[in-house]
Protein backbone atom coordinates (compact mmCIF):
# COMPACT_ATOMS: atom_id res chain seq x y z
CA UNK A 1 0.00 0.00 0.00
CA UNK A 2 1.26 3.64 -0.90
CA UNK A 3 1.97 6.08 1.65
CA UNK A 4 -0.57 8.77 2.37
CA UNK A 5 1.01 12.22 1.77
CA UNK A 6 -1.20 15.29 2.57
CA UNK A 7 -0.45 18.99 1.01
CA UNK A 8 -2.13 21.72 2.79
CA UNK A 9 -3.03 24.53 -0.18
CA UNK A 10 -1.93 21.80 -2.70
CA UNK A 11 -4.82 22.36 -5.41
CA UNK A 12 -2.94 25.52 -7.07
CA UNK A 13 0.64 27.01 -7.36
CA UNK A 14 3.35 25.65 -5.84
CA UNK A 15 0.92 23.28 -4.14
CA UNK A 16 -0.15 21.86 -7.36
CA UNK A 17 3.42 20.97 -8.26
CA UNK A 18 4.09 19.58 -5.14
CA UNK A 19 0.95 17.30 -4.78
CA UNK A 20 1.43 16.40 -8.62
CA UNK A 21 4.86 15.24 -7.97
CA UNK A 22 4.26 13.27 -4.86
CA UNK A 23 1.41 11.31 -6.87
CA UNK A 24 3.87 10.55 -9.69
CA UNK A 25 6.30 8.79 -7.00
CA UNK A 26 3.79 6.60 -5.85
CA UNK A 27 2.78 8.29 -2.54
CA UNK A 28 -1.46 8.84 -1.97
CA UNK A 29 -1.96 12.07 -2.76
CA UNK A 30 -4.89 14.54 -0.63
CA UNK A 31 -4.60 17.77 -1.25
CA UNK A 32 -6.20 20.50 0.98
CA UNK A 33 -7.63 23.95 0.13
CA UNK A 34 -9.17 27.12 1.51
CA UNK A 35 -11.77 28.27 -0.85
CA UNK A 36 -11.49 28.12 -4.64
CA UNK A 37 -13.83 25.36 -5.15
CA UNK A 38 -13.85 25.58 -9.11
CA UNK A 39 -10.12 25.64 -8.94
CA UNK A 40 -10.49 22.26 -6.82
CA UNK A 41 -12.83 20.50 -8.92
CA UNK A 42 -10.51 21.27 -12.31
CA UNK A 43 -7.88 19.65 -10.52
CA UNK A 44 -8.94 17.30 -9.11
CA UNK A 45 -10.38 16.06 -12.48
CA UNK A 46 -7.22 16.67 -14.36
CA UNK A 47 -5.16 14.53 -11.66
CA UNK A 48 -7.74 12.28 -10.38
CA UNK A 49 -5.81 13.65 -6.64
CA UNK A 50 -8.00 13.72 -3.12
CA UNK A 51 -9.18 17.09 -2.38
CA UNK A 52 -10.41 18.18 0.74
CA UNK A 53 -11.90 22.05 1.97
CA UNK A 54 -10.61 23.31 5.55
CA UNK A 55 -9.40 26.68 7.12
CA UNK A 56 -5.63 25.39 7.87
CA UNK A 57 -5.43 28.68 10.46
CA UNK A 58 -8.54 27.07 12.35
CA UNK A 59 -7.22 24.30 15.00
CA UNK A 60 -10.76 22.36 15.04
CA UNK A 61 -11.27 22.50 11.03
CA UNK A 62 -7.08 21.07 11.25
CA UNK A 63 -8.11 17.97 13.36
CA UNK A 64 -11.39 17.50 11.42
CA UNK A 65 -10.12 17.35 8.08
CA UNK A 66 -7.18 15.28 9.02
CA UNK A 67 -9.31 12.54 10.64
CA UNK A 68 -11.44 12.68 7.22
CA UNK A 69 -8.34 12.20 5.35
CA UNK A 70 -7.33 9.52 7.64
CA UNK A 71 -10.58 7.67 7.24
CA UNK A 72 -10.71 7.75 3.63
CA UNK A 73 -7.02 7.45 2.87
CA UNK A 74 -5.23 6.01 6.10
CA UNK A 75 -2.80 7.30 8.45
CA UNK A 76 -1.33 10.42 6.93
CA UNK A 77 3.10 9.41 6.53
CA UNK A 78 4.00 12.44 5.13
CA UNK A 79 2.53 15.96 5.46
CA UNK A 80 3.78 19.06 3.30
CA UNK A 81 2.73 22.47 5.04
CA UNK A 82 2.44 24.68 1.90
CA UNK A 83 -0.82 26.64 2.59
CA UNK A 84 0.22 30.38 2.25
CA UNK A 85 -1.37 34.31 1.81
CA UNK A 86 0.19 37.52 1.52
CA UNK A 87 -1.48 40.63 2.64
CA UNK A 88 1.16 43.12 1.60
CA UNK A 89 2.03 46.50 2.51
CA UNK A 90 4.32 48.81 4.33
CA UNK A 91 4.60 48.33 8.28
CA UNK A 92 3.03 51.67 8.77
CA UNK A 93 -0.06 51.01 6.97
CA UNK A 94 -0.41 47.31 8.13
CA UNK A 95 -3.05 46.26 9.89
CA UNK A 96 -3.84 43.89 13.12
CA UNK A 97 -5.98 42.18 10.96
CA UNK A 98 -3.89 41.40 8.05
CA UNK A 99 -1.02 40.57 10.41
CA UNK A 100 -3.30 38.21 12.25
CA UNK A 101 -4.59 36.27 8.66
CA UNK A 102 -0.71 36.00 7.32
CA UNK A 103 0.00 34.74 10.97
CA UNK A 104 -2.65 32.23 11.19
CA UNK A 105 -2.68 31.19 7.90
CA UNK A 106 1.37 30.81 6.98
CA UNK A 107 2.69 30.15 10.58
CA UNK A 108 -0.07 28.72 13.20
CA UNK A 109 -1.09 26.32 10.51
CA UNK A 110 2.38 24.39 10.89
CA UNK A 111 1.55 23.60 14.42
CA UNK A 112 -2.24 22.85 13.89
CA UNK A 113 -1.48 20.56 11.12
CA UNK A 114 1.55 18.73 12.80
CA UNK A 115 -0.92 18.36 16.23
CA UNK A 116 -3.80 16.94 13.91
CA UNK A 117 -0.50 13.85 12.51
CA UNK A 118 2.41 13.68 14.63
CA UNK A 119 0.69 11.57 17.55
CA UNK A 120 -0.10 8.65 14.75
CA UNK A 121 3.90 9.35 13.27
CA UNK A 122 4.89 8.94 16.83
CA UNK A 123 3.31 5.51 17.05
CA UNK A 124 4.08 4.01 13.69
CA UNK A 125 7.78 5.05 14.43
CA UNK A 126 7.38 6.76 10.82
CA UNK A 127 6.82 10.53 9.40
CA UNK A 128 8.53 13.16 6.90
CA UNK A 129 6.75 16.79 7.52
CA UNK A 130 8.06 19.43 5.01
CA UNK A 131 7.33 23.48 5.87
CA UNK A 132 7.44 25.48 2.91
CA UNK A 133 9.04 28.53 3.72
CA UNK A 134 10.37 31.70 1.50
CA UNK A 135 13.16 32.83 0.41
CA UNK A 136 11.17 36.15 2.85
CA UNK A 137 11.69 34.57 5.84
CA UNK A 138 15.29 34.20 5.39
CA UNK A 139 16.30 37.76 4.10
CA UNK A 140 12.64 39.79 4.51
CA UNK A 141 11.26 41.87 1.90
CA UNK A 142 9.65 45.68 2.28
CA UNK A 143 6.20 45.13 2.87
CA UNK A 144 5.80 41.95 4.17
CA UNK A 145 7.02 42.42 7.95
CA UNK A 146 3.97 39.49 8.71
CA UNK A 147 4.45 37.19 5.66
CA UNK A 148 8.72 37.34 6.55
CA UNK A 149 7.75 36.58 10.15
CA UNK A 150 5.53 33.80 9.29
CA UNK A 151 7.90 32.18 7.09
CA UNK A 152 10.96 32.98 9.66
CA UNK A 153 8.85 31.28 12.23
CA UNK A 154 8.50 28.38 10.10
CA UNK A 155 12.31 27.64 10.28
CA UNK A 156 12.65 28.07 13.27
CA UNK A 157 9.62 25.47 13.95
CA UNK A 158 11.04 22.70 12.00
CA UNK A 159 14.12 22.90 13.80
CA UNK A 160 12.78 22.82 17.16
CA UNK A 161 10.25 19.83 15.96
CA UNK A 162 12.98 17.61 14.30
CA UNK A 163 14.92 17.32 17.59
CA UNK A 164 11.69 16.26 19.17
CA UNK A 165 10.75 13.47 16.35
CA UNK A 166 14.13 12.44 15.20
CA UNK A 167 13.95 9.81 17.54
CA UNK A 168 10.33 8.23 16.45
CA UNK A 169 11.80 8.20 13.09
CA UNK A 170 10.08 11.63 12.15
CA UNK A 171 11.86 13.80 9.78
CA UNK A 172 11.32 17.65 9.71
CA UNK A 173 12.68 19.79 7.02
CA UNK A 174 11.80 23.24 5.26
CA UNK A 175 12.12 24.32 1.95
CA UNK A 176 12.50 28.31 1.07
CA UNK A 177 11.82 29.08 -2.45
CA UNK A 178 12.49 31.75 -4.09
CA UNK A 179 10.74 33.58 -7.06
CA UNK A 180 9.05 30.86 -8.89
CA UNK A 181 6.89 31.06 -12.45
CA UNK A 182 3.44 30.76 -10.61
CA UNK A 183 0.36 33.00 -12.09
CA UNK A 184 0.80 35.41 -9.69
CA UNK A 185 4.40 35.84 -10.14
CA UNK A 186 3.97 35.85 -13.89
CA UNK A 187 0.73 38.79 -12.94
CA UNK A 188 3.92 41.08 -12.03
CA UNK A 189 3.74 43.98 -14.72
CA UNK A 190 6.76 43.02 -16.87
CA UNK A 191 9.28 45.77 -16.22
CA UNK A 192 9.43 44.72 -12.20
CA UNK A 193 9.71 41.10 -12.98
CA UNK A 194 12.34 41.85 -15.51
CA UNK A 195 14.38 43.39 -12.98
CA UNK A 196 13.59 40.35 -9.99
CA UNK A 197 15.05 37.89 -13.11
CA UNK A 198 17.84 40.09 -13.17
CA UNK A 199 19.00 39.83 -9.11
CA UNK A 200 18.29 35.82 -10.37
CA UNK A 201 22.57 34.68 -10.61
CA UNK A 202 20.99 31.79 -12.84
CA UNK A 203 19.01 34.14 -15.29
CA UNK A 204 15.33 32.67 -15.00
CA UNK A 205 12.64 32.22 -12.59
CA UNK A 206 12.20 28.68 -10.99
CA UNK A 207 9.54 26.11 -11.66
CA UNK A 208 7.17 24.90 -9.07
CA UNK A 209 8.05 21.59 -10.53
CA UNK A 210 11.03 21.80 -8.96
CA UNK A 211 9.93 22.49 -5.55
CA UNK A 212 7.92 19.68 -5.80
CA UNK A 213 11.03 17.41 -7.02
CA UNK A 214 12.55 18.44 -3.97
CA UNK A 215 9.71 17.74 -1.51
CA UNK A 216 9.05 14.51 -3.23
CA UNK A 217 12.95 13.52 -1.97
CA UNK A 218 11.99 14.86 1.41
CA UNK A 219 9.30 12.50 1.43
CA UNK A 220 11.04 9.70 0.41
CA UNK A 221 13.05 6.86 2.97
CA UNK A 222 16.23 7.89 1.54
CA UNK A 223 15.70 11.04 2.83
CA UNK A 224 15.95 9.45 6.86
CA UNK A 225 19.05 11.16 7.64
CA UNK A 226 17.93 14.72 6.52
CA UNK A 227 16.39 16.08 9.20
CA UNK A 228 15.89 20.29 11.12
CA UNK A 229 17.51 21.11 7.36
CA UNK A 230 16.53 23.88 5.49
CA UNK A 231 16.65 23.55 1.30
CA UNK A 232 17.18 26.52 -0.18
CA UNK A 233 16.25 26.93 -3.37
CA UNK A 234 16.28 30.33 -5.53
CA UNK A 235 18.53 30.42 -8.48
CA UNK A 236 21.22 31.93 -5.82
CA UNK A 237 19.39 34.89 -5.41
CA UNK A 238 20.09 34.45 -1.59
CA UNK A 239 22.82 32.66 -0.29
CA UNK A 240 22.81 31.20 3.15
Amino acid sequence: MSKVALVTGGTRGIGAAISVCLKEAGFTVAASYAGNDEAAAKFKEATGIHVYKWDVGNFDACAKGVANVVKELGAVEILVNNAGITRDTGFGRMTKDMWDAVIDTNLTSNFNMCKAVFDDMKANKYGRIICISSINGQKGQVGQVNYSAAKAGAIGFVKALAQEGARHGITVNAIAPGYIATEMVRAVPEEILAKIIKGIPVGRLGEAEEIGRAVTFLASDEAGFVTGSTMTINGGQYIV
